[in-house]
């Protein structure tokens, strides 16, 4: 004959097992969320801090459990986006860097190893996008073409007929017997040795300033291992493509 009141008492059992399980792996949950809000919070402040920014950056700490990414110091991925940056060109100001505004900047980070005291960590790899305002590409152009062309605007041009975004550009020219001469044209933008912006002047511009074909800028200050792969001339700005292995980040 079956044991009827302890076939009972084992059934309660395992549900007041399966209740604790869940009960338990809620607990962990919600701590492992509490730690990862707060480690965002921790980072986001420490980024303002080091760099002095004015706004503060987004923090996103992705992947779980959070907690046993931090025992093994190795992050699945992390993004960072910072509104209001500045980055630096080599310019024509007497030290040779001019400052650089950037609207808004954003990094996804791929599995960031943290060394021992949290200070600093390296990511296997990362992508990227900063997105930098004509009016800081039209001071860069009048600063380079200073003396040559002024009143010098640099905004969206529009597509070509492949759908590749290109800026306008138009100045005033000198010229000789006839004076001040408004000029302006469409050019492409595009990315030299994966660390400088590189601007090409429209045909008849380049010709009346003594066939100067194009202008670029390098970008200084990126972390080690990143380099510009693309740029992408839009109605907001030149928005730029950045990559990198082997990112180095320092606290």
């Amino acid at each position: 004959m079956t044991d009827q009141p302890g076939r009972g008492r084992m059934r309660r059992g395992i549900r007041i097992l399966l209740i604790l399980v869940v009960v338990l792996g809620g607990l962990f949950v919600a701590a492992d969320r509490l730690a990862v809000s707060y480690a965002e919070s921790q980072a986001a402040d420490k980024i303002q801090s080091a760099k002095g920014l004015t706004d503060r950056p987004s923090v996103s700490i992705k992947g779980f459990p959070f907690l046993t990414q931090v025992v093994a110091r190795d992050l699945n991925e992390v993004t960072v986006t910072v509104d209001n940056v500045t980055a630096s060109t080599g310019g024509v100001s007497t030290d040779g860097s001019d400052p650089l505004h950037v609207a808004r900047f954003t990094a996804d980070l791929h599995n960031v190893r943290i060394n021992g005291n949290f200070s600093s960590a390296v990511a296997d790899t990362a992508t990227g996008t900063a997105l930098i305002p004509y009016s800081e590409v039209t001071k860069l152009a009048a600063g380079q073409l200073s003396g040559a062309v002024s009143n010098v605007a640099v905004g969206y041009g529009g597509t070509t007929s492949s759908g590749q975004g290109q800026v306008k550009i138009s100045g005033s020219v000198q010229v000789p017997f006839l004076g001040s001469q408004q000029v302006s044209g469409e050019a492409p933008v595009d990315i030299r040795n994966g660390n400088s912006l590189a601007l090409s002047l429209p045909y008849g511009v380049g010709r009346l300033i003594g066939g100067q074909t194009g202008m670029s800028w390098p970008l200084t200050g990126l972390p080690s291992g990143i380099t510009l792969s693309g740029v992408q001339a839009t109605p907001q700005g030149l928005q730029v493509s950045l990559s990198g292995n082997n990112v180095q980040l320092t606290g």
